[in-house]
């Protein structure tokens, strides 16, 4: 890989830089050229600058690999569903690649779409191609229930990209959480392609695996349309089959054990806050707990954490470090604020039964808030400190 990267250096990255043949599709090259292979170019060695190894495509990379056993679970969930919604016997393999048929496509849609935009976009702007789409290209399609259509996806994502990331200057400078802003976008503007009891599990046999000719979905109702329709009954609800991932949902929210794995790979390697993941759970515990004191037919608070996208939205979208809170208490704040909101959205307003995404889209708009109280309570407390060291 060396001498690859030393042979690109010397003869084809002239043609790409300033005066170049091609400088004009720098954008591109530097963006292959980044992925391939690590930057050369570093923050000056003088100055404050705090060096290590970790980069932005670092900490994507690390990110990814705490997806996959969530996705994977994934994919052979929503392929279980499918058999078991049209009362057909499958294996293992079977089921998996059914559900990996089904997620192939909406990863490629994501993507090219969002990847095309980000590139043009440089290339008119010449600057360089940030990886930060690499994680919400990922991202996206596995917020997405399977039923779903491709182009409202390549909508949503061509929305996020435009209008939650660079008309705020791109990767680093967004407020909202882009994978969050294309869920809201399609349930806003497609509430029937986002939820119901049709778009959880498909029926169809458009994949060659069989089922019921001409169908495109199967209805099922999810645990949180029950709850939304009030015929949740906690009692007779499998709290252990929803921590495994075993009921109707989105590819990668329905596994909390799979996505609890993933936390653990995100807290060893220091890619996101364990602050932010325990006050979220926390806040949606509290919140659960005293709901259901008081509640008819409400979710036991071991069901609440485990319904719908709670656990991946603490995991994976509340800990989104430029969407999020900065300083440590402001964590503890956000967190809980998040965890909060996801259950009072989730159990007072029907029309929206999935509320933690809601809520991480809250706390991004409020975060910066928190932070600005955090660290001017804490030069109010050191002026206070100050003025009574003088007067001593």
């Amino acid at each position: 890989m060396n001498k690859l990267s030393q042979y690109i250096d010397k003869n084809v990255a002239p043609l790409f830089n300033k005066g170049g043949k091609w400088e004009k599709y720098w954008s591109f090259f530097d963006a292959f050229h980044s992925f391939l292979f690590v930057p050369t170019t570093t923050a000056p060695r003088r100055g404050v600058q705090v060096h290590d190894s970790v980069d932005s495509k670092r900490v994507i990379t690390t990110l990814i690999i705490a997806l996959i056993p969530a996705l994977l679970f994934g994919m052979w969930n929503e392929g279980y569903q499918h058999f078991t919604a049209i009362h057909q016997e499958a294996g293992f393999w079977e089921c998996f690649f059914y559900g990996l048929l089904l997620f192939l496509p909406k990863v490629i849609v994501t993507y090219i779409v969002g990847l095309g935009i980000e590139f043009c976009i440089a290339a008119y702007k010449h600057e360089e191609v940030a990886e930060g789409f690499l994680a919400s290209g990922i991202l996206i399609p596995a917020v997405m229930p399977a039923e779903t259509p491709l182009w409202t996806i390549a909508l949503a994502t061509a929305f996020a990209v435009v209008f939650a990331k660079e008309v705020f200057g791109g990767t680093g400078y967004n407020i909202f959480n882009p994978a969050l802003i294309a869920r809201a976008f399609l349930f806003f503007a497609y509430p029937t392609a986002m939820s119901g009891t049709d778009v959880f599990v498909r029926g169809g046999s458009a994949l060659g695996f069989g089922g019921i000719d001409g169908v495109d979905a199967v209805s099922v109702a999810t645990p949180l349309g029950m709850v939304a329709e009030g015929t949740f009954n906690p009692a007779t609800f499998n709290t252990w089959d929803a921590f495994l991932g075993i009921i109707p949902g989105s590819f990668a929210e329905t596994s909390t054990l799979a996505i609890l794995i993933g936390a653990c790979i995100l807290i060893v390697s220091g890619v996101a806050s364990w602050r932010i993941m325990l006050s979220c759970f926390a806040g949606g515990a509290l919140m659960s707990a005293i709901i259901y004191a008081f509640a008819d037919n409400a979710p036991t608070v071991a069901q609440q954490l485990c319904l719908g996208g709670f656990a991946f939205a603490a995991v994976f979208m509340a800990t989104d470090p430029v969407t999020a809170a900065r300083t440590n208490t402001g964590k503890w704040i956000y967190g809980c604020f998040v965890g909060v909101m996801a259950i009072v959205i989730r159990m007072f307003n029907t029309g929206y039964p999935e509320g933690a995404m809601l809520a991480v889209l809250l706390g991004n708009a409020v975060a910066p808030l928190i932070d600005y109280c955090v660290v001017q309570a804490n030069i109010n407390r050191r002026n206070k400190r100050a003025a009574l060291v003088a007067n001593a």
